[in-house]
């Protein structure tokens, strides 16, 4: 039977849609090439493949890992690791912070200690399962961002592409009928486009214009940010050195490595590269609030120092205040604590002043309590003339609150009545062990205390003057009528810092142009209608549905309607001429 027959006998219907069906995916066709370059997603291909699934040989199955590396899905999985990855370093104590705390975790926690151990927990940044994904993230970041540029900047040197044939099947459309000749009305068209900023140009009979490429462009801005913040924060560790230091009033600081009370440092930074500036603490200034609810808050910490960039140069004078660090040839200065150093004096059996010095002790409270040790290593002697070290437990208030009841606590942290207490001992300090010791705390199990009368450890409560008298002619320790006040800084460099901000900033606008700008095309075509009048169609496509693409093209199509009017509905014109 011929085909002719099948349609005569009632079979035309399938004919119609199988037509239809054709006609439609003619059309998606048509659509495809519209819209198939709003992203600048990288094309995927497919490896020849059998019905067993693929055949891929030692090329295929690198090429296929590398896809998958450098796929977008991979590159948020990996951040996401690193990011779960970075809880621990904050939760559990690491060893580039704090060694000690570190010890001391493995001492109270021994069964969780050799495990965690075992999984670098101790050196989360610095393990290879961190290095890893790290490295990884770096790679695959790469790996995405080389091909959406190249297609980005291929998209950038070419033109939109032209109208489908069916711009009635886009999202938003418009029509009408004009006057105006199509040339005319594609023109005002074009016009209107580029001054809205669209690139637009003349394809047959329509116009083809785009607009939204910052939106590829912030994407690729925020993926770019990215590896940036990734090379400086390794840049900041393999490089940085971060050192701290305690000064009294008057006494100074020069960086170098000697002078730090603890340093550390990248594995690559080299300490004869530390910049070559000293500096020296002239006072310490700390006001609080006197009343209300908050009472002893601080309400101004600043030190006023004098430093010099090198050995010749001139003194500069600055102050540095909290989170107002002094910024000297890459290395800042930050002030990060403070406390007071009572001013002592010692002397031996035989009335020597053996010891005079501001020394500073560690606040335990906001009223700024503090303990510490005082130490006297060389040049004591007693009564027999015989070789001994003493050693002082101190405590100190700076306004005494415990008068009457015996208790020492301080209740205002600023110096309104000062007191110091201390507790005597004297023998071997420990310090020729060759093993570090805290130089705040006094460690005495090589040494003996001195008694009072009842048998206990020889304790005296000073006000500024005052004095403790050794029992058997040992000698003496006298708080001086003066207290200083001392200041702790970190002095840090990280190279990175400057680039890691730079590409944070990139990072948050590249996002947010990738976010709130929409990629979106515009076509406008004019041609002659069977009557003889001219017929305007305009139709947009978004990259995803918007409600601003229907709002914009309204707005184009009415700033072109006022310039390519309507032409009257050719039933009115009969109905005119009928009149006339």
């Amino acid at each position: 039977m011929s085909k002719a027959s099948m349609n005569d006998t009632g079979t035309g219907k399938v004919s119609a849609t199988e037509n239809d069906t054709a006609e439609r995916a003619r059309d998606a066709r048509e659509l495809g090439d519209a819209g198939s370059t709003l992203s600048t997603a990288p094309r995927e291909e497919r490896e020849d493949t059998t019905i067993g699934g693929p055949t891929l040989g030692i090329v295929g199955w690198f090429r296929w890992i590398w896809r998958q590396l450098t796929s977008m899905r991979v590159a948020l999985i990996l951040l996401f690791l690193l990011s779960l990855g970075s809880i621990p370093g904050s939760l559990i104590p690491q060893a580039s912070v704090d060694e000690l705390k570190v010890q001391d975790f493995k001492e109270r926690h021994e069964t969780l200690a050799p495990i965690y151990d075992s999984l670098q927990l101790f050196h989360v940044y610095s393990s290879v399962w961190f290095s890893a994904i790290y490295i990884l993230l770096f790679i695959s970041l790469i790996g995405c961002i080389v091909p959406r540029t190249w297609q980005f900047v291929g998209q950038l040197r070419s033109r939109p592409p032209g109208a489908p044939k069916r711009l009635d099947r886009m999202p938003a459309y418009a029509t009408w009928r004009t006057t105006a000749e199509p040339g005319a009305a594609r023109e005002a068209a074009l016009a209107i486009l580029k001054r809205r900023r669209f690139r637009a140009h003349t394809v047959g009979d329509a116009i083809a214009a785009e607009k939204g490429y910052l939106r590829e462009a912030g994407n690729l801005a925020f993926h770019i940010a990215l590896i940036v913040m990734l090379v400086a924060f390794a840049s900041g560790q393999l490089f940085k050195s971060e050192g701290g230091k305690l000064i009294v009033e008057g006494d100074g600081f020069s960086n170098t490595l000697t002078q730090y009370d603890d340093f550390k440092s990248g594995s690559l930074f080299n300490t004869d590269e530390l910049a070559p500036f000293s500096f020296t603490l002239d006072e310490f200034t700390g006001t609080y609030e006197r009343s209300g609810p908050q009472l002893g808050t601080p309400r101004t910490y600043k030190a006023d120092v004098r430093y010099t960039t090198d050995a010749t140069g001139p003194e500069k004078k600055a102050v540095i205040e909290v989170n107002k660090p002094l910024d000297v040839d890459g290395s800042k200065v930050y002030l990060i604590a403070h406390g007071y150093a009572p001013v002592v004096s010692v002397k031996d059996g035989r009335g020597k002043e053996v010891f005079r010095g501001a020394v500073p002790l560690l606040p335990i409270d906001n009223n700024v309590s503090s303990t510490g040790a005082i130490k006297v290593m060389d040049g004591y002697r007693d009564k027999n003339g015989k070789k001994d070290q003493l050693g002082f437990a101190a405590f100190f208030v700076p306004t005494y609150g415990g008068k009457g009841s015996g208790q020492m606590f301080s209740r205002f942290p600023a110096l309104d009545f000062p007191v110091l207490n201390v507790g005597a001992y004297h023998g071997s300090l420990g310090v020729d062990s060759g093993l570090p010791q805290n130089v705040y705390q006094l460690n005495t199990d090589k040494m003996k205390a001195f008694k009072d009368a009842k048998g206990n450890v020889l304790k005296k409560t000073l006000l500024p003057g005052d004095s403790l008298t050794l029992p058997d002619g040992a000698g003496s320790i006298t708080f001086e009528k003066e207290v200083k006040e001392w200041a702790s800084f970190q002095i840090t460099h990280q190279p990175g810092d400057a680039w890691a901000l730079a590409g944070a900033i990139a990072a948050i606008a590249g996002l947010a142009g990738s976010l709130f700008i929409q990629r979106r095309r515009v076509w406008v075509r004019a041609v002659r209608g069977a009557d003889g009048v001219t017929v305007v169609e305009m139709a947009g496509l978004g990259r995803s549905e918007s409600a601003k693409l229907p709002e914009e093209l309204a707005e184009l199509a009415g700033t072109l309607h006022s310039e390519a009017p309507s032409a009257p509905d050719p039933a009115e014109k009969t109905v005119e001429g009928a009149e006339k």
